[in-house]
C-alpha cells in the first residue's frame, strides 16, 4: 500500500455522471452499469471523457448511499435522460494518492481524515474516489486511487470577507 496526502485548491470539473442511491452491497454492480450508460452517452455525443472515471459519495449510509457516477468531460451542454452535465465545485481539498486493493480503501478514509484535521481543515462530507487504472486488468496491489475530501473554506481564504466571526461586524 502506498500513500502521498495533500491539501491543494482544486479547479471546478464539469463531468458527465448519474447520480443514484444504492447500498453498499449493490454497489459495485450499480458502478458498472453508470459506467456503461455515461460511457455511451459520450460515444453517442461524440465526446470523450477529460479524466478517470469517478464516483462521488454524499453520504455513507450503507443501505441508501447517494452517488454520483461518470467522467470529468471538457465544458460540454448535455442532457441525456437521466445522464447530465454536473460541476464538481472548485475549492480547497484534502487528497490522497493511494496505490492498492479497494478492500484497505476504509482505513485510506481514516488516515485522509486524520490528516486533513492535523492540517487544522474541515470536510465538508462529500468524497470523490477517482480510478485511474481498470480493475479488470490490474492487480489489487498496483490499483491507483485519487480520494478527495473537499474542505469548507477557511475564514482567511474567502476573498473579500469581513474579519470576524460573519456575525459582528468589525469596527476598528
Amino acid at each position: 500500500m502506498s500513500l502521498a496526502f495533500s491539501i491543494v485548491d482544486r479547479e471546478p470539473q464539469p463531468v458527465i455522471s448519474i447520480q443514484t442511491r444504492t447500498s453498499m452491497r449493490d454497489l459495485p454492480e450499480v458502478i458498472l452499469q453508470s459506467l456503461a450508460k455515461v460511457g455511451q452517452t459520450l460515444e453517442g455525443h461524440g465526446l470523450q471523457p477529460d479524466g478517470p472515471a469517478f464516483v462521488a459519495y454524499y453520504n455513507l449510509d450503507m443501505h441508501d448511499m447517494q452517488v454520483e457516477i461518470g467522467f470529468p468531460v471538457a465544458k460540454a451542454d448535455l442532457r441525456d435522460g437521466e445522464v447530465q452535465l454536473r460541476i464538481i465545485p472548485g475549492g480547497p481539498a484534502g487528497i490522497c494518492e493511494y496505490i492498492g486493493p479497494y478492500q484497505e480503501l476504509a482505513t485510506v478514509y481514516q488516515q485522509l481524515s486524520a490528516y486533513v484535521e492535523s492540517q487544522g481543515r474541515e470536510p465538508t462530507g462529500i468524497s470523490y474516489e477517482f480510478y485511474l487504472n481498470d480493475p479488470s486488468g490490474t492487480p489489487p496491489n498496483e490499483l491507483e486511487t485519487h480520494i478527495v475530501f473537499p474542505l469548507v473554506q477557511s475564514a482567511t481564504s474567502i476573498v473579500g470577507r469581513p474579519p470576524g466571526n460573519g456575525r459582528i461586524h468589525t469596527l476598528f
